[in-house]
Order: C-alpha cells, then structure tokens, then sequence
C-alpha cells in the first residue's frame, strides 16, 4: 500500500516536524515552502495526501485545494489544512474549498499522526 504524503508548509519548523514524524510512521514525504506550482506538483507526485498550509507565499491553501478539486482525479484526494487561522470563517471557507480535515496551530505531534492515519484509511476504504 502506498504512504505517500505532499507536505506544502512555509514554517521550516514545522514541516521538518511533521516530516520527522511521518517518515518514521512508513511515509514519504515531499516537503515545499511555496504554493506556487503546487497543483501541477500533486498533479505529477499522485500522493495518498496533501497537507496544506492556509497562508503560504506564491499561492494560497485556499487556491491550492480550488485549483485541486478541479483536476480530474483528484475531487477526494484526502488534504488535511494547517492553520494558525482558527475562526469559525477560515473554517467554513476552507470545507467549502473542499478541506478534507482542518486543524489548527499549534497542535501536537500525535493529533497529527492520528489524523493522517485517518484520512489515508478513509481514502483506502472508499
């Protein structure tokens, strides 16, 4: 089974902790700091997920997923979004834009394991 994950986050910080986390959990991860560029990237890699920063240079996550959700193939594809922003609004906006799960920062390293597992076992099933 495939554990592929496109990790598009701008805080260095973050995303070398959450690839920390994941590659030990069996997952490839593909980290970029920029938006730009970022659907044709998940449109060549096919990944099992995406988790996307809200606010990133180039594009933002909400452009991403919109952008994303119009490729063919890719309307279930499992994208987790991360987020500093978390108001009720940035929430609404973000399901809309068709976020498959919202979490917001900080969180800890196992709400994030756990949420990964999920959605990659969800998308598995179904």
């Amino acid at each position: 089974m495939s554990r592929h994950v496109i990790l598009i986050e701008d805080e260095p910080n973050i995303t070398e902790a959450i690839r920390f986390l994941l590659t030990r959990d069996g997952w490839q991860v593909d980290a970029y700091a920029d938006g730009t560029g970022a659907v044709e990237v998940i449109r060549e890699a096919q990944p099992d997920l995406v988790i996307l920063d809200l606010m990133l240079p180039g594009k933002s996550g909400l452009e991403i997923i919109r952008e994303l959700r119009e490729v063919d193939g890719f309307a279930s594809l499992p994208v987790l979004m991360l987020t500093a922003r978390g108001q009720m609004k940035d929430r609404e906006m973000a399901e809309r834009a068709g976020v498959t799960r919202f979490m917001t920062k900080p969180f800890s390293n196992s709400e994030v394991l756990t949420a990964v597992r999920d959605l990659h076992a969800q998308a598995s099933q179904g």
